[in-house]
C-alpha cells in the first residue's frame, strides 16, 4: 500500500508541474494542517472557477452554511455539501491535524471552551483553512503566519 500511495503521489507531483500548479501545491502546503493531498485539492477546486471572493470559494467547496430561520424561529444551520464531498473530507482531516499545531490550537480551544462540539470547531477550523488557502492562492503570496490565531 505504501508503494501504490508513493507511486500516486509521484505522478500528481509530475502531472502539477507539467499543468503549472506545483507552486500553488507548495503555497498551500505550507500551512500548517494542510498536505500534500489536500492542498492539490484546494489547488483544483481553485482552478475550476473564477471566484472574487472567498465566500464564493467556501460556498463552491459546499462549506457554507444553510440557515433554516424564519420570523422569530432560529432554525439549524448546516453545511450546503454542494460541492465535492471527498475535498471537505479532506479539509476535515486538515483541520484535525491542525488542531494540534501551536498556530491553531488557541482557535481550537478558545471554541471549544465556548460549548461548541468538536464537529462544530473542526468545521470552522476547516473553513478558516480554506479562507487562507484560498487568500494564498489569490495573491499569490507566501503564508507566513502571525503567531496563534483566536478568533
Amino acid at each position: 500500500m505504501e508503494r501504490l500511495d508513493l507511486l500516486v503521489q509521484k505522478k500528481l507531483k509530475e502531472v502539477l508541474r507539467k499543468a503549472g500548479l506545483h507552486e500553488q501545491v507548495a503555497r498551500c502546503q505550507a500551512v500548517e494542517g494542510i498536505g500534500f493531498l489536500t492542498a492539490t485539492a484546494l489547488v483544483m477546486a481553485y482552478t475550476r472557477g473564477e471566484f472574487t471572493r472567498g465566500d464564493s470559494y467556501i460556498a463552491f467547496l459546499g462549506m457554507d452554511l444553510r440557515v433554516a430561520d424564519s420570523g422569530q424561529k432560529n432554525g439549524r444551520r448546516s453545511l450546503t455539501k454542494r460541492g465535492c464531498s471527498e475535498v471537505r473530507r479532506l479539509l476535515h482531516n486538515a483541520a484535525m491535524s491542525a488542531s494540534r499545531t501551536a498556530t491553531w490550537q488557541d482557535f481550537y480551544e478558545h471554541h471549544r471552551s465556548r460549548g461548541k462540539a468538536t464537529t462544530q470547531v473542526l468545521v470552522m477550523l476547516a473553513r478558516k483553512l480554506a479562507r487562507v488557502a484560498f487568500a494564498l492562492m489569490k495573491s499569490q503570496s507566501e503564508y507566513q503566519p502571525k503567531g496563534r490565531i483566536m478568533a
